[in-house]
């Protein structure tokens, strides 16, 4: 399995990262995707990476919630970083109006100038999603038929929003611990979406799938993800993980 989407660069696993990668493979888990968020987590995302190199693979993008009224400097660190080496993904970027929509149009810039450089750079890109699903599509419309590549992360929308984001063909859907929640309302959406457009992500330290629910969450709870995608989809566990292991790999080039 891959884990898309982790942020176990961060300070809540300053103690135990090791533990927390050796988990991890002792699960099945063959590479972690790390997005970035802002030029502060960027040191220590490429401290991880360097430490399992291979196995962690750094992304680089401006977070929509850290975009503020300095976010040109940010994106120009950006900028300098995709000219500097390869990466993995553009990421995370996109548009979240769940904390704060101060910074709307900035955001709306921020994501259509790190979508373009994905493009230039052939760069597949993570795209967060939050509370703001017309306003994303808005942006990403003039991009439907640009080669683009990527992921809508952590997707827990309707089976509306879910058709019309496979669109994307370029395009792969998150699922994470909220397929485990009780009232996520996602088992009833993903028996329309076919299991050749999802990839597996935790997004850790957040969202913990049960039983786990509340306590920090880690890349070896992807197993717990894969498991009920197993019982929404009836088919075994393992090809649960080699589909999606397929799909992500097609998104990021993983040999």
């Amino acid at each position: 399995m891959i884990d898309t989407h982790s942020h176990i660069y961060s300070e809540e696993f300053d103690t135990d990262h090791f533990e927390i990668i050796q988990r991890a493979k002792s699960v099945g888990i063959q590479h972690i995707i790390l997005p970035n968020v802002d030029s502060e987590s960027l040191p220590r995302m490429l401290k991880l990476e360097s430490e399992f190199p291979g196995y962690c693979h750094a992304a680089i993008g401006l977070h929509p919630t850290s975009v503020n009224e300095n976010f040109e400097a940010e994106l120009k660190i950006v900028e300098n970083e995709l000219k500097s080496r390869n990466w993995i993904a553009v990421g995370e970027i996109g548009i979240d109006l769940y904390w704060d929509k101060t910074y709307y149009r900035q955001q709306v810039i921020a994501l259509n100038q790190q979508i373009e450089w994905a493009i230039k750079l052939n760069l597949p890109v993570i795209i967060h999603i939050r509370d703001s699903f017309d306003e994303t599509l808005q942006v990403m419309a003039q991009y439907q038929h640009s080669g683009l590549k990527g992921i809508f992360h952590s997707f827990t929308g309707t089976c509306e929003q879910a058709e019309k984001l496979l669109e994307y063909e370029g395009f792969m859907l998150g699922i994470n611990g909220v397929i485990t929640f009780k009232n996520s309302g996602l088992t009833t959406t993903l028996e329309k979406v076919p299991l050749s457009r999802l990839v597996l992500e935790t997004d850790a330290p957040y969202l913990t799938p049960v039983p786990h629910r509340g306590k920090r969450n880690e890349s070896s709870y992807i197993r717990l993800i894969a498991e009920k995608l197993s019982e929404i989809y009836k088919v075994p566990y393992y090809q649960i993980g080699n589909q999606t292991t397929e799909n992500a790999m097609k998104i990021f080039r993983l040999i």
